[in-house]
């Protein structure tokens, strides 16, 4: 049976957006690829709830944060199955971010 995780409404946004942004700016193929690495790092996260690491400096909330391409994938590892919060690009300021929408599944 595949691993599993709930995506939420958050990070389904945020990869709605990446999705955009790649077609708009590189073509399908491009996106299909970027959303294809996203998907494979989700079920590695599922099947490996401990991956990654806490960014204490950045939330409180129990969260890990593990890098995909230019990304952040935020998931909380105690949620069974594991709840993806945010998918953000790496860039953001996710501290400004945090602090007045904190990451949660």
């Amino acid at each position: 049976m595949p691993a599993r995780y709930i995506v939420s409404p958050e990070a389904k946004r945020d990869i709605e957006q990446i999705r955009d942004f790649y077609v708009e700016e590189a073509g399908v193929q491009v996106a299909r690829h970027v959303l294809a690495q996203i998907t494979k790092a989700l079920r590695f996260l599922a099947e490996t709830p401990g991956a990654g690491h806490r960014r204490d400096d950045l939330t409180d909330e129990d969260v890990r944060f593990w890098t995909v391409l230019s990304y952040l994938i935020v998931y909380d590892p105690t949620m069974r199955p594991i709840g993806i919060a945010r998918v953000l690009h790496a860039a953001r300021d996710v501290e400004t971010l945090f602090r007045t929408n904190p990451p949660r599944a």
